[in-house]
């Protein structure tokens, strides 16, 4: 299963793909390239690309998309100034033909920050309105402050060579605030 987590520099994408990883905070620095790392759960392993976001690497996600079964879109709700980019850069993303039969996981991150978009003010701000032919789920996230659990992947087994090849039909990624 190979699943890519994108979005604008600073959104926290690679505090995602550590969280998911070994479900604590890591200390990270702006990802120049990418990171990659497999995540298990239960029997399950999902090999994990954490994209940069600069503007100078968005043009090279495209390079990654092949393959892709499901797409993590993170929203940084408290950067208001750049939601505007965030949403050309996901709509940019969507017309991909090699993204059309991806799931797309939307993560309105940094809830805990005071002032930030709520998840309807992101969904309203994306766009995700417009979204009548895909699959997708937004979720109100805190990378730093949440608990990642991944809870429920209905998959299919039936499917390309039939060994240990899952086909994602929908991903449900529960985030518990902490409200400490």
């Amino acid at each position: 299963m190979r699943i890519l987590i994108l979005g604008l520099d600073g959104a926290g994408k690679t505090t995602i793909l550590y969280r998911l990883q070994v479900g604590e905070v890591v200390t990270t620095i702006p990802t120049i390239g990418f990171n990659v790392e497999q995540v298990t759960y239960k029997n399950l392993k999902f090999q994990v690309w954490d994209l940069g976001g600069q503007t100078s690497i968005r043009p090279y996600w495209r390079c990654y998309y092949s393959n892709t079964d499901a797409v993590i879109y993170v929203v940084d709700s408290a950067d208001k100034d750049r939601v505007g980019i965030s949403k050309q850069e996901l709509v940019s993303m969507l017309e991909e033909e090699e993204l059309k039969n991806a799931i797309l996981v939307i993560l309105a991150n940094k809830q805990d920050i005071p002032g930030c978009l709520s998840v309807t003010e992101v969904h309203r701000a994306l766009g995700l309105e417009a979204l009548r032919n895909r699959t997708f789920q937004i979720f109100k996230t805190s990378a730093v402050k949440g608990e990642v659990r991944l809870v429920e992947f209905i998959y299919r087994s039936d499917l390309i060579n039939c060994d240990q090849k899952w086909i994602l039909k929908t991903i449900t990624i529960k985030w518990t605030l902490d409200d400490r």
